[in-house]
């Protein structure tokens, strides 16, 4: 019987996944919530926008088109593209497999989107990650976009976020998102790394030799350095946005200089007029279908990730994961996990040489996630940007005093007690964006008592939701109308369920 694999997430690394199945011999299915493959490392313009030479626009075009369009010409791919997966559920916890995946089919905004649930022989995860962003003065103020929502809109819609944009934050992602926007038409008035250039030196600089299988991204490096050179945009290290000022939206930002720990130089304070700054303090995995599926997770430097074997196998059976849940190391990397896992999920040959040259690449695509987080961590000092009126949850409007007061009372010290206090978490986003910040404030102020064991990553518990994505009760009531099995034909054969 052909394997029915279904992958979730059709970014580099679920693009790479559905193609390494169907060359296993699979039968697959490849869900995104987005319109077209490609994620945000080649998200695309709409196809009545389509850029004439899209392979000036992106990395490594011609290599992705053809995977893309060998992916969705398949006989045995169904490509499920605006779908999205609001929940995994395993119906008998004893029965081996993997769990079955709930979806909704249809425009993110619209209503009445279908129900469909599938039932897969094998389940690979590739859902990537969001913008970590740390809150300052203004941060909710309109103008204030993460990084990586300023580079879908420029990369997407050819939208400029504003004409005269700082871009802030820390991580090798600034600088692609400073190119998006001054290639859709932006002045990008300077780049601004936190981390100090001792700092970068000593993460870049350990084991030099290391990088030589990163060439691919030396040459991308000195790309975005050129475009940077003839715009005239400066990239400082030791520097970033600590507040933001405007009367209904931004109009200029506060500019500082930073210790190694982030700790405002004081006196350093300069101001920039600008009408939107972009940042991103690197990313956070998306950890609710991974957790809601029961995979574990693993603990390091740059906080939790999905664990995985050397086969990109999670402790959950028959599921895998790739990409940047399982830790932060680019798309070329992200290929590789999602190839590995594709073709493994699919039973592939586990003993051929390009399986032994993809676990290579992988583990060379891990050393350098390790360096990437040695290089650009989040220092310890950023507090030090807050007053006590400074917003940290933006959905409830939960301030940086409130969220104090509650870390410090041992009545609402757990972070459940905390939440019900605050509100902080309990707005549209679930905790996705402030989450991280809230538990890690709240584990500094109680010291060795805090129970955060990863510098400001929230308990896992944090992510765990029967419900992995929002859903309209009109969804839910209405019931799901066909399932796919395992057993269907190559093109997805529905029936009711």
């Amino acid at each position: 019987m052909t394997r029915h694999v279904v992958v979730v997430g059709a970014g580099p690394a679920g693009l790479a996944a559905a193609d390494a199945a169907l060359g296993a011999g699979a039968r697959v299915t490849l869900i995104d919530e987005a319109e077209q493959p490609g994620g945000q490392y080649h998200r695309m313009l709409p196809e009545a926008y389509a850029a004439a030479r899209p392979q000036h626009l992106h990395h490594g075009w011609r290599a992705f088109d053809a995977r893309r369009r060998r992916v969705l010409a398949h006989p045995r791919c169904a490509w499920w593209s605006e779908t999205a997966v609001w929940a995994l559920e395993r119906p008998d916890p004893a029965e081996p497999g993997p769990p079955r995946v709930h979806v909704l089919r249809g425009p993110v905004d619209g209503g009445g989107r279908d129900r469909h649930t599938l039932d897969p022989d094998a389940l690979v995860l590739a859902v990537g990650a969001h913008d970590r962003v740390l809150p300052f003065p203004g941060w909710e103020l309109p103008g204030v976009y993460t990084a990586g929502a300023a580079q879908a809109l420029a990369k997407g819609e050819r939208v400029v976020v504003g004409d005269q944009v700082v871009v802030a934050g820390s991580g090798p992602f600034l600088l692609p998102v400073a190119a998006s926007l001054i290639e859709a038409g932006s002045r990008v008035r300077e780049v601004l790394e936190a981390n100090t250039s001792g700092t970068l030196a000593r993460g870049w600089g350990r084991r030099p030799w290391e990088l030589a299988a990163q060439g691919g991204k030396a040459a991308e490096l000195a790309e975005y350095g050129g475009l940077l050179a003839r715009h005239r945009v400066p990239y400082r290290t030791g520097r970033t946005v600590v507040e933001a000022r405007g009367d209904g939206c931004v109009e200029e930002v506060v500019v500082a200089r930073l210790r190694a720990d982030w700790s405002v130089v004081r006196g350093s304070e300069r101001t920039v007029a600008v009408d939107a700054v972009c940042v991103s303090h690197g990313f956070s995995p998306q950890l609710e279908l991974p957790l809601a599926a029961g995979c574990a997770l693993r603990a390091t430097s740059a906080g939790e990730f999905v664990e995985v074997d050397g086969d990109q196998r999670t402790t959950c059976p028959d599921v895998y994961a790739a990409g940047e849940i399982t830790g932060v190391a680019g798309a070329p990397a992200a290929r590789v996990e999602g190839a590995l896992a594709g073709w493994l999920a699919a039973r592939g040959d586990r003993n051929i040489a390009s399986v032994r040259r993809l676990r290579t690449s992988r583990d060379q695509g891990r050393a350098f996630a390790a360096r990437l987080a040695r290089a650009h961590p989040i220092g310890t000092g950023w507090t030090s940007w807050l007053r006590p009126e400074t917003v940290v949850c933006r959905c409830e409007e939960t301030d940086y005093a409130t969220v104090c007061r509650a870390a410090t009372n041992e009545s609402t010290a757990a972070p459940r007690a905390a939440k019900l206090a605050t509100r902080a978490g309990l707005g549209p986003c679930q905790a996705r964006m402030c989450g991280p910040t809230v538990a890690e404030i709240g584990a500094r102020l109680q010291g060795p008592a805090g129970d955060l064991h990863i510098e400001g990553l929230p308990p896992a518990s944090e992510h765990r939701r029967p419900i992995a994505r929002p859903i309209r009760l009109g969804d839910l009531a209405a019931g799901s109308g066909t399932t796919a099995t395992s057993d269907s034909n190559s093109r997805t054969e529905e029936s009711s369920s």
